[in-house]
């Protein structure tokens, strides 16, 4: 299922806050709900407009757009994680999940500003298997019911969801001429043909063609309609 660019505008437009500059991302970069949800700050790169999504389905990483038209809301978003952070270290927390080989070899890490989540819960929890308390990147389903309300509240009555965003992604950069091969890597994706499935679906490709019927009858598509039936010897 895809969405057009006018109803991915709505559906951002009746969401709020946080959930909003999640869903601009998730469209604006082709994320998938969780690369999404648990992106690092370290991951943005800001003077080079990219977004780094490392261990991804496949455990496979690339880089995909870092949109224009979010960064300094995503600046100043990082501000308060950031000012989070530092209040964390003061109360002596601080400390965020690192997988454990990782942590091994860079002990230090799990409290570095880099690797704190760009959307952290509001609260600390305690890690069940370290039952270290920490602050967790927040949960899946609020974003769900978060996108799951936006539809909601438009006009849409398409099966619209996070993942949504991205499938819309990669076919409006078809439609505007983006390369199939960018695209491929944009998304991520191991082979083309998964790719070519967004191609079924360009509104641009489908409304460039003429359909047979007017080919026969010598007119374009738009000059059927409305004209008096055509007697035929």
């Amino acid at each position: 299922m895809v969405l057009s660019q006018d109803e991915v505008k709505a559906v951002l437009y009746n969401m709020q806050g946080t959930h909003r500059l999640m869903g601009r991302l998730m469209y604006g970069g082709g994320l998938r709900l969780m690369e999404c949800i648990r992106l690092r700050i370290k991951d943005i790169d800001f003077s080079r407009g990219k977004l780094y999504i490392l261990m991804a389905k496949g455990r496979k990483d690339r880089a995909t757009l870092l949109p224009v038209s979010v960064r300094e809301e995503l600046t100043h978003h990082v501000e308060r994680v950031l000012r989070l952070h530092e209040e964390d270290l003061a109360e002596g927390f601080g400390t965020v999940y690192i997988p454990p080989a990782l942590l091994r070899k860079y002990p230090s890490s799990s409290t570095e500003p880099g690797w704190q989540y760009v959307f952290p819960s509001r609260i600390r929890s305690i890690d069940p298997q370290t039952r270290v308390e920490r602050r967790h990147h927040i949960q899946e389903s609020g974003l769900q019911k978060a996108v799951k309300r936006a539809v909601r509240q438009t006009s849409i009555t398409k099966w619209a969801t996070c993942h949504t965003f991205r499938h819309s992604f990669a076919t409006h950069l078809l439609e505007n001429g983006v390369n199939i091969r960018v695209v491929q890597v944009l998304m991520g994706h191991s082979d083309v043909k998964t790719t070519e499935i967004y191609t079924h679906v360009m509104d641009k490709t489908i409304n460039e063609i003429a359909s047979p019927l007017d080919t026969a009858m010598g007119m374009g598509k738009d000059e059927f309609q409305g004209t008096d039936a055509i007697r035929l010897p």
